[in-house]
């Protein structure tokens, strides 16, 4: 029997109009994406935008490209000034990140799009996709017309602005209000610049309560001057290069932190932990990396803590770029070794 998925997959399907004979593509299977979108005409926030964030070549480019595509209606939905200030070129940095946000390495047709729950974006960070009622919503846009076929990808329209995270680790940690131990041993282990640089970073976030499981007098004790290094041990245990997604972490099961330990990703009676600890929250976005909530706080293996004399923002990284999906990883660098 069919099951329920595939119903609600057919009715999205119909909803973004990619029923058989709905939509017309074989002019657009012609072009790219930069130019089917400026011939349709409704695109022209975009195209604008596409241009003051030099884009327009990268998207004329190979590919190929999913692009979910606000419309002219959709950019007006933004608050008054928004779009006037993202194309000033002193904000570049910024609409790149937005503009970036809308794209995904590959061609992925609505039938994929609607069997995802989340789709990482050349910007980095991943937009969340459900089906809802009839409707693909990714984020808090809903998918209007779907399968635009390009000579270098694909096209949806979405009817909103996709934003990403504008928040580095350390803001959005403290936004959330539950890690303020955590915020404050970054802070005295002089680990925040880390946090908040541009490389991008996985942190296994230990709430306040995970924190207070600790035998009495332990934090206080870490937060002392002279036991600075022991506590960056600890918290750069805590922290892998890159961005690493729920998924991914579950089936790497083995994952190498910036301290230099190795990390073990299980399941534990039906529950995905990481080094014993629960995994209580995933993939929380941030601007430079991502967060998953734990219950409890990891702590390395006494030798491994005890011979880390490398300053945690020293650490070197190579970039990794996949041939397929032009996806970017990070690893740390191996050091020279010793004559």
């Amino acid at each position: 029997m069919l099951n329920r998925r595939f119903f609600l997959s057919v009715a999205a399907m119909a909803a973004m109009g990619v029923v058989q004979g709905s939509v017309s593509t074989a002019n657009a299977a012609e072009k790219d994406i930069v130019k089917t979108a400026v011939e349709a005409g409704s695109f022209k926030t975009l195209a604008a935008a596409l241009k003051a964030g030099g884009l327009v070549e990268t998207l004329q480019g190979k590919g190929p490209f999913t692009v979910f595509a606000p419309t002219d209606e959709a950019f007006a939905k933004l608050p008054a000034g928004t779009v006037e200030t993202l194309l000033k070129p002193e904000n570049k940095p910024q609409l790149v990140s937005v503009l970036t946000y809308h794209v995904v390495a590959g061609k992925v047709a609505a039938a994929q799009v609607v069997k995802l729950d989340a789709a990482a974006t050349v910007n980095g960070q991943r937009v969340n996709i459900k089906v809802e009622e009839g409707n693909v919503r990714v984020d808090q846009a809903t998918v209007v017309k779907a399968d635009i076929h390009c000579s270098n990808g694909i096209i949806h329209v979405v009817d909103q602005v996709l934003l990403p995270s504008g928040d580095n680790i350390p803001a959005t940690a403290a936004k959330a209000g539950t890690f303020k131990t955590l915020l404050a041993a970054a802070k005295a282990a002089g680990l925040v610049e880390v946090l908040s640089g541009d490389k991008p970073l996985t942190v296994f976030a230990p709430t306040d309560e995970a924190f207070a499981k600790l035998p009495a007098g332990t934090v206080e004790s870490l937060l002392k001057p002279e036991n600075k290094e022991k506590l960056a041990a600890i918290l750069t245990f805590h922290v892998v290069p890159g961005r690493v997604f729920s998924n991914d972490v579950l089936s790497q099961k083995q994952l190498k932190t910036v301290q230099g330990g190795m990390l073990s990703a299980a399941m534990k009676n039906g529950a995905p932990t990481i080094n014993g600890a629960g995994l209580v929250a995933t993939d929380i976005d941030a601007s430079n990396g991502v967060i998953h909530v734990i219950d409890s706080v990891m702590l390395p293996p006494a030798a491994a803590a005890k011979t880390s004399h490398v300053a945690p923002a020293k650490a070197q990284y190579v970039a990794h770029v996949c041939p397929t999906t032009g996806r970017v990883s990070y690893s740390l660098a191996q050091p020279p070794r010793r004559q």
